[in-house]
């Protein structure tokens, strides 16, 4: 071979090689991963996250361990002692004593009130509540308003007697009942609509006590029943007068049949009436299957 051509053989070669190992070069190497299992186990574990802060505790109400039990109440949205006394045929007093109440204008929501005296067996008596309005904010130790004198007769009402803590009637069947107005009954019982009886009549008419009692509530602290009057006779039952014009009677005060201890009126109702409640063990009763024929 001559030597030129040799020499022309032997550059194209080393340019054929040298070009090869360029582009070897500048191509990525291909990545296979051979033991994803290790791989896996090398990817760091997420922190764990934040335990939660503590709760903090709860305080119960006063009575909660009495929660649910007979003889006991729980405290709902707005009810008040009065309601509450009412509706289980007791006195506020009472109640806010056996309870231990400093402030009886103060009971808190879950809040757990013995209803019944203590010693009395509750499964012998039950009280049952009933569903009434919502009742608005009035201080319980506030003084009646002071009689006024009746416009029908022009006669001042008499002082009332010296109040007393005597109950009249301690028999629960021995009541003598009367009739609380001389006029006919407008309005009968109803169980869900009228829980008592109504009378219609003129402002001051007499609205007289239908047996011996104690009065244990005069005041306006009820919604829906105006000036209210409530007796309570015995162990067994509750009076309750609504909507006077004046209360001529004071809380704590023993009555007798008969007595006058309101005129009638219009407070929180659109006619001149008298409504009129039996209670029973807390349970509005029929007060004409109570009251005698006329």
């Amino acid at each position: 071979m001559p030597s030129s051509l040799r020499l022309l053989f032997v550059a194209v070669t080393s340019s054929l090689l040298l070009s090869a190992c360029g582009t070897s070069l500048h191509r990525p190497a291909p990545v296979e991963d051979r033991n994803p299992q290790q791989a896996k186990a090398n990817v760091p574990a997420p922190a764990p996250a934040a335990s939660a802060a503590s709760a903090p505790e709860v305080k119960l109400p006063p009575g909660a361990e009495n929660a649910g039990k007979p003889g006991y109440y729980t405290v709902k949205p707005g009810d008040a002692l009065a309601r509450i006394a009412l509706d289980n045929g007791q006195s506020w007093r009472d109640v806010a004593k056996w309870n231990n109440l400093e402030n009886p204008n103060r009971i808190e929501v879950g809040q757990v009130l013995r209803v019944l005296p203590p010693g009395v067996d509750a499964s012998a008596v039950t009280a049952k509540p009933i569903a009434g309005g919502k009742v608005e904010t009035r201080p319980l130790d506030a003084k009646p308003p002071v009689p006024a004198a009746s416009a029908a007769s022009g006669v001042a009402a008499a002082p009332p007697p010296a109040p007393s803590r005597e109950t009249a009637s301690s028999d629960d069947e021995s009541l003598n009942w009367g009739w609380p107005v001389s006029q006919p009954v407008t309005a009968g019982f109803d169980e869900q609509r009228n829980k008592g009886l109504d009378f219609a009549g003129k402002p001051g008419d007499p609205v007289l006590a239908v047996a011996d009692g104690r009065v244990v509530y005069a005041g306006s602290g009820l919604r829906g029943y105006g000036n209210l009057v409530i007796i309570k006779h015995n162990n067994t039952y509750l009076t309750a007068y609504a909507h006077n014009r004046a209360m001529l009677v004071e809380q704590d005060q023993v009555v007798r049949k008969g007595q006058r201890i309101a005129e009638m009126g219009s407070t929180e109702s659109d006619t001149v009436k008298l409504h009129f409640e039996v209670r029973k063990l807390g349970k509005p009763v029929d007060p004409a299957k109570l009251l005698p024929p006329r």
